[in-house]
């Protein structure tokens, strides 16, 4: 069972996402919260496997994922906000945050997304990829540390984890380049090394950073 909580300062959007939730037989909504200090006492205080964090809920969401992050090593956090703006979703994504999705997404879509983070998977909405790759095209070069980190991987390993950088999961990067999935698992594990990411997230912020999304 996974085990979620939702923070968000608005009680009518808490409930909507309990409802979608709540209609999976693998999720269980074990806590609310409606500002920061909440949603970070709520997972001190039971176990929390994925946390549902408003960015702009009163108290700093991204102040509560980095507090979560730091003493719930259990949790994994993912950003749900109706704003889209790039620098917040950079900023999210560096300070820790498994995945970022929009409030507009739809039920199946977001049971999905629980799912997958709770896998260990980053989980990206289409549309905020989309914004992160305009944002590196705009700001033209990529970063150099990030394209010095993966200097040395293989064309193979280069492929996957571009693929990665976008929130697919291994099934379908594997589909994608038309290999098995624990060839795909081999790939991660070997780039998580090389490049010294301790994640899939930090790799895949290392791929937007590195310009391989665009």
């Amino acid at each position: 069972m996974i085990r979620v909580l939702i923070a968000d300062d608005e009680a009518l959007m808490r409930a909507g996402i309990r409802l979608i939730l709540e209609n999976a037989d693998d999720v269980r909504v074990v806590a609310e919260a409606q500002d920061a200090r909440e949603a970070v006492a709520a997972c001190r205080d039971q176990p929390v496997d994925i946390a549902l964090l408003d960015i702009r809920m009163p108290g700093d969401g991204i102040a509560a994922l980095a507090e979560i992050t730091r003493h719930s090593a259990g949790t994994r956090v993912v950003m749900l906000t109706a704003f889209g703006e790039e620098p917040t979703v950079a900023a999210a994504l560096r300070a820790g945050a498994h995945g970022y999705l929009l409030k507009d997404t739809g039920p199946r879509d977001l049971i999905d997304a629980v799912r997958r983070a709770a896998a260990g998977e980053p989980v990206l909405a289409p549309q905020v990829t989309r914004q992160l790759i305009e944002l590196r095209a705009r700001t033209g070069d990529a970063d150099d540390a990030a394209a010095r980190r993966i200097a040395d991987l293989t064309p193979a390993e280069r492929d996957v984890l571009r693929l990665l950088g976008t929130g697919l999961s291994n099934a379908e990067i594997a589909g994608r380049l038309h290999l098995s999935s624990g060839t795909v698992k081999a790939h991660i594990s070997s780039i998580l090394a090389r490049t010294g990411c301790a994640n899939r997230v930090q790799a895949a912020v290392m791929a937007y950073e590195a310009g391989l999304l665009g």
